[in-house]
C-alpha cells in the first residue's frame, strides 16, 4: 500500500529526512513519530506530492510517486484523505459546504453530496452543527469536521499531520477512537504526532524518526 526505499529529502540548508525505509500494508493503522523537526510532515507531505523525494523510492497503491506526471497528482490524491493540525477549514462556508466542497469539485451529483455530507457529519458525532461556522466552533470540533472532510470522499489512506496538537486530551482521546472505527472498515491510516500518549497501549505499529532519520520500530 505504502513503501519507502532509502528515501531523502534535501532542503538548502538541512535534511529533512534521511535514507529512510518502512512499508505500510493495506488496511493497517500506523503511527509516525518524533520531536517537532524530525521530518514528520515532510514524510507525510511525499505521500501525497505536495513534496518530491531527492533521493530513493516511494510507491502508493500502484503509482510510483517518483515519476508520477503532474497531471496525474490529482487522481492519486482522490485516494488520499489529509488532517492537518491547523484544520484549513473555510470560516466564510458553513459546516456542511466545508465537508461537501471535494464532492463538488469532483462533479458529485447534489443529492448524493447531501446523503454523504449527512452521513459523514454523523460519523463525527456534528450532524447537528451543519449549519455552523467554523470559527463558531471549539478547537476539537473543528478538528473532528476536517476529519469529516478528509473521509468523506471514502479515501483509501488517511494521513493525518499531529491531528490532536490543538485540542485537549479527552477530545484527542475521542478523535483516535474515531480514527480507529474508520480503521476498521479497511482504510489505511497514517498518523504522524509526537505525543506518545495518543498510540499508548494501542497494538499498533510506531515508526520513529530522529531528526531525519529512521530511528526504528516498536509496537504500542
Amino acid at each position: 500500500m505504502i513503501h519507502f526505499e532509502d528515501v531523502s529529502k534535501h532542503y538548502d540548508n538541512y535534511t529533512a529526512l534521511r535514507k529512510i525505509t518502512f512499508s505500510i500494508g493495506k488496511g493497517e493503522m500506523v503511527f509516525i513519530t518524533g520531536p517537532s523537526g524530525s521530518g514528520k510532515s515532510t514524510l507525510l507531505k511525499l505521500l501525497y506530492r505536495a513534496e518530491i523525494a531527492d533521493e530513493g523510492i516511494i510507491r502508493v497503491m500502484d503509482w510510483g510517486l517518483n515519476t508520477l506526471k503532474e497531471s496525474d497528482i490529482p487522481l492519486l490524491r482522490r485516494h488520499i484523505g489529509v488532517v492537518f493540525q491547523d484544520f484549513r477549514l473555510l470560516d466564510n462556508r458553513n459546516i456542511f459546504e466545508n465537508v461537501a466542497f471535494a464532492l463538488r469539485i469532483r462533479g458529485v451529483d447534489e443529492k448524493d453530496i447531501k446523503a454523504r455530507v449527512f452521513d459523514t457529519l454523523k460519523i463525527v458525532n456534528l450532524r447537528h452543527k451543519s449549519d455552523k461556522y467554523p470559527p463558531t466552533l471549539s478547537g476539537g470540533e473543528q478538528q473532528r469536521i476536517s476529519l469529516a472532510r478528509a473521509i468523506v470522499s471514502d479515501p483509501t489512506i488517511i494521513l493525518a499531520d499531529e491531528p490532536t496538537g490543538n485540542v485537549d486530551p479527552d477530545t484527542s482521546a475521542g478523535i483516535i477512537r474515531t480514527f480507529k472505527d474508520i480503521n476498521a472498515r479497511g482504510t489505511t491510516i497514517l498518523i504522524a504526532t509526537h505525543n506518545r500518549e495518543l498510540f499508548r497501549n494501542t497494538g499498533r505499529r510506531v515508526l520513529k524518526l530522529d531528526f531525519g532519520n529512521f530511528a526504528g520500530e516498536e509496537t504500542a
